[in-house]
């Protein structure tokens, strides 16, 4: 799962780069909007609850989540589709990518041609995603044998701890009771989400290669339906 760990590592950093050119909060607003079709409390839609914490985390005004929330009500909005899009970049590793789209016929070919710009190629349905699970994610400024006690009996799968910060693995049915549970207890969340994470990860130790990734993933990112990729590469930090 360190795959996993360091991508979500590389896209934090690279937030701030987003946000600043308000890529991230055009992002983050479809997905409260998409979020939002389910139910406009957060305290009974879970899901929502989630968009809105990852868009205050990115320091998404209030007013912008509000304008939002309140999509659910504007046919534009009601016109999104969740998509995911499956496909293999340089060195075969395996690449799924959530968009949010009112236009399938724009985004499939942008991201096609990402794919294709960089060294990757789209994917059947299927070809790629069983190389992921399902899974709630939540990372914490916290660590030690306690900690740990406490998550595994909240309901964690597991726990990986480095420099002081934890990653929690839950079960997405687990999630919410495992979050809540830890800042009850005082316990500092930065980051909870339901996501995909990798079986097992490739290990990228050629420059030229990881090179050639992180190209692809930054045009990836870059497309403005694209919501979150998901990869099973773990890079060695050193070659980027």
């Amino acid at each position: 799962m360190s795959g996993h760990s360091k991508w979500s590592t590389i896209k934090r950093q690279k937030g701030a780069k987003d946000a600043a050119r308000g890529a991230l909060f055009t992002k983050l607003g479809n997905a409260i909007a998409i979020a939002a079709r389910s139910g406009t409390d957060p305290e009974m839609n879970f899901s929502l609850r989630l968009a809105i914490d990852k868009a205050k985390a990115a320091n998404m005004p209030a007013a912008n989540i509000q304008r939002s929330i309140d999509r659910v009500k504007d046919k534009d909005a009601a016109q999104l589709q969740e998509v995911m899009y499956e496909g293999y970049g340089p060195g075969g590793v395996a690449i799924l990518v959530e968009a949010a789209t009112d236009n399938v016929n724009r985004t499939l070919p942008e991201v096609r041609l990402a794919f294709s710009k960089h060294g990757g190629n789209l994917a059947e349905k299927g070809a790629v995603a069983f190389q992921f699970d399902r899974r709630g994610v939540i990372h914490a400024n916290a660590t030690g044998d306690d900690f740990v006690l406490k998550a595994l009996e909240a309901g964690a799968m597991d726990v990986t701890e480095e420099n002081g910060h934890s990653e929690i693995i839950t079960e997405p049915t687990e999630m919410a009771n495992v979050r809540d549970t830890l800042k009850n207890d005082g316990v500092e969340i930065t980051e909870a989400e339901l996501t995909y994470v990798p079986n097992t990860s490739i290990e990228v130790t050629d420059e030229a290669t990881a090179g050639k990734i992180m190209r692809l993933m930054d045009a990836l990112e870059e497309q403005d339906d694209v919501q979150n990729t998901h990869v099973n590469f773990d890079i060695d930090e050193s070659l980027l």
